[in-house]
């Protein structure tokens, strides 16, 4: 299963094996969710994930090529583990503790791996929980992604996906409720620099 929220949504989204008629058949057969799951991931630019770089998405492409599918058209990642661990020492970097941290809430306790085995079974009331599971996950996820977004080190210019604006927006945020602050050094040249006043991202603009 996978939970999925996009960003200009308000409802975050779970795909399960049950969805599926397939299901009825082989209890093992992921297919039509791979399906689904490609044309999700073909059709973003931008993916969100914690530890998504080295986990999730590595595992999304083993299932992929497995069924046949080909390659997603390109698309950036921001990676939240990524961020904690460049800008912070968080006690524990696992998205249930930094949550936690920044009270942005917890991830649904489970039964762990008796919970899996009951999924795997075909148990429905563990594929509710497991369904409940990934809804609060990805919920949680975006929470955490907007308290860390400011301090990423390589986020995505999200002005690049936006037709032209006459102000200056934030790279990070899009806000255009933005301050010009002092001057920014560079190797060769001189540049306004700037602060979003809705998510604390600094940025620079044109040269001096």
């Amino acid at each position: 299963m996978f939970s999925y929220k996009w960003a200009h949504e308000k409802q975050v989204r779970t795909v399960c094996l049950p969805d599926f008629p397939r299901y009825k058949r082989s209890k093992f057969d992921d297919k039509d969710l791979c399906g689904v799951l490609h044309h999700l991931m073909d059709e973003a630019d931008i993916i969100c994930a914690h530890n998504g770089d080295a986990f999730d998405i590595k595992k999304v492409n083993s299932r992929l090529i497995v069924n046949g599918f080909g390659k997603p058209s390109p698309f950036k990642t921001i990676d939240t583990l990524k961020i904690a661990r460049s800008a912070f020492k968080f006690d524990s970097a696992k998205l249930d503790n930094i949550g936690r941290y920044l009270s942005e809430g917890r991830k649904i306790p489970n039964t762990g791996a008796d919970l899996w085995r009951g999924c795997v079974e075909g148990d429905l009331k563990s594929w509710e929980t497991m369904r409940r599971y990934g809804k609060q996950d990805t919920a949680l996820l975006e929470r955490v992604y907007h308290r860390l977004k400011s301090w990423a080190p390589n986020h995505p210019n999200l002005n690049l996906y936006k037709e032209y604006r006459d102000r200056v927006g934030c790279p990070t945020c899009e806000s255009t409720n933005t301050q010009r602050r002092g001057i920014a050094v560079k190797q060769a040249y001189k540049y306004y620099r700037f602060q979003c006043r809705d998510c604390g991202s600094w940025f620079t603009g044109m040269k001096v």
